[in-house]
């Protein structure tokens, strides 16, 4: 199996899991229900957000309009970079996270652009799967599904914290999903892992045999008329 086909493997596993727990989450639950899973350990939440991972909002119905076009563009260029990854000697590690981080790109695009058509809304009620009114939403205006919940630990600021000195705090607050996760897993992998790879591909140091071919023929030949010119 080739590189590009490891990596499009991952993906397609990535978007699998993604869209099937979104979709049964949201054609079993209402918004704001939930349910200890693992004991206590965390809980399956549903909510859902209109801006970026992790539940971050970001700048109303414009902010909406562009994050989803930014998104959309970020997906071709990590699709292109991969492409290219693939033609070089990139260790298959690296490939796998830029496929992790093209992956739920991907996965929170499609809730962002089609979830809206697809669903009706999910307040006070189940939602349904291509309902007879339609959706909820325009096309780019649907909502992303969040349901991981980890509140690990929580207690109160002390006092002398500037700003929020005694107000509650929790350890971890925001709700996330499998696309969430594979974007961070990627991210800190390549900052973990493979930072001198990340530091040569984008400084394009790193070069295929073929490449390296012709940029020593290229340096001879310009030897050459060097001297001749001498």
């Amino acid at each position: 199996m080739s590189k590009l086909q490891k990596s499009a493997l991952i993906v397609f596993l990535v978007l699998l899991t993604d869209q099937i727990l979104k979709i049964w989450i949201k054609t079993t639950m209402t918004l704001g229900q939930e349910f200890p899973a693992i004991g206590d350990w965390f809980i399956i939440h549903f909510v859902e957000n209109n801006g970026m991972a992790f539940g971050f909002e970001f700048g109303g119905e414009y902010g909406k309009i562009f994050l989803s076009l930014f998104r959309i563009v970020a997906v071709f260029g990590i699709g292109w970079y991969i492409l290219k990854l693939a033609r070089k000697d990139i260790p298959m590690g690296f490939i796998a996270c830029a496929s992790l981080i093209f992956a739920g790109a991907i996965g929170n695009i499609i809730d962002s652009a089609f979830y809206g058509l697809i669903f009706n809304d999910s307040y006070g009620q189940v939602a349904t799967l291509f309902p007879e009114g339609g959706g909820y939403e325009t096309f780019l205006h649907g909502r992303v599904v969040d349901m991981f919940y980890f509140p690990l630990f929580s207690g109160i600021y002390p006092e002398w914290v500037p700003f929020v000195g005694g107000s509650d705090f929790q350890f971890f607050r925001p709700v996330f999903n499998i696309a969430d996760s594979a974007i961070t897993i990627g991210i800190f992998s390549i900052m973990i892992f493979y930072r001198k790879q990340f530091s040569e591909i984008t400084s394009d140091k790193h070069e295929t045999p073929q490449e390296e071919a012709i940029t020593v023929e290229v340096s001879e030949k310009a030897v050459e008329n060097e001297s001749k010119e001498n």
